[in-house]
């Protein structure tokens, strides 16, 4: 066992320095004392107030770790990708969710067909949590996806990706909230709330007392969804900034 190490005990990264048991690689983000190889047991570092109040923030800051290991072709692709949403995020923020503009859009067309399979889904839970669960599915099924990113393959940069989608839903929806007041958006089935009866937001604010707030509820649906999406298409960019310096330090390892 040693105090200090010189080199990471998982990836082999050469350090500039030796660093004590209790910090990280800055590498592949592991902390030394935390590696264990078989039949040892792991080094417990003595660690004083400034050492636990780090680790508090561990979890916090887990979430921008890059991956471990990714060839140059992956990040520049996902880079790539990264800019695309960008352009993408400026259109479908930008259209008015006043009349439903987005509703004519590629991604809706996406949401859609998952906001129906909500319908289905939460129905043994009675009428209420089957109208909700239309939109409510078209926001927890990205969700979910991204919390197995973290969890399972621990790629961040996934999730981001899936947070971003989880707020362009929410974008999606905004209409739909806005549109109960006075109900002119033409449905799946061609007609409009007021002509084929109420639709999802129609009947879970008048449930819930909020119809006369339905545009109030909209905007505000329009304005979080925008601010999410800025969050996550961020949180990708800070994933990438620390995975390209990571790429760096691998091909100077070479």
């Amino acid at each position: 066992m040693t105090d200090t190490y010189s080199q990471c005990p998982k990836c082999g990264y050469k350090l500039p320095q030796s660093l004590p048991a209790s910090a990280a690689c800055p590498a592949c983000g592991i902390y030394f004392f935390k590696w264990v190889q078989p039949g040892c047991a792991p080094v417990l570092p003595k660690v004083d107030d400034e050492s636990i109040s780090n680790e508090e923030d561990g979890f916090f800051a887990a979430l921008f770790q890059p991956l471990e290991k990714m060839d140059a072709i992956t990040f520049y692709g996902r880079s790539i990708v990264l800019a695309l949403l960008v352009i993408w995020s400026w259109f479908l923020f930008g259209y008015d969710y006043r009349d439903g503009e987005i509703g004519g859009s590629f991604m809706h067309n996406i949401l859609l067909p998952i906001h129906e399979a909500g319908h289905v889904l939460f129905r043994p839970f009675g009428e209420f949590m089957m109208v909700l669960g239309g939109s409510l599915f078209q926001l927890i099924f990205p969700f979910g996806i991204g919390v197995a990113f973290i969890l399972k393959n621990r790629d961040n940069f996934g999730a981001a990706i899936c947070l971003w989608w989880a707020s362009v839903s929410l974008v999606d929806l905004s209409p739909y909230i806005y549109d109960a007041l006075h109900p002119q958006l033409t449905l799946v089935g061609g007609g409009t709330g007021a002509e084929d009866g109420p639709h999802d937001w129609m009947y879970l604010l008048i449930t819930l007392r909020q119809i006369d707030n339905a545009q109030r509820w909209g905007a505000a649906a329009h304005v979080c969804g925008g601010l999410a999406m800025l969050l996550a298409l961020v949180w990708g960019a800070a994933i990438l900034w620390r995975q390209r310096k990571q790429l760096d330090r691998q091909i100077e390892s070479v």
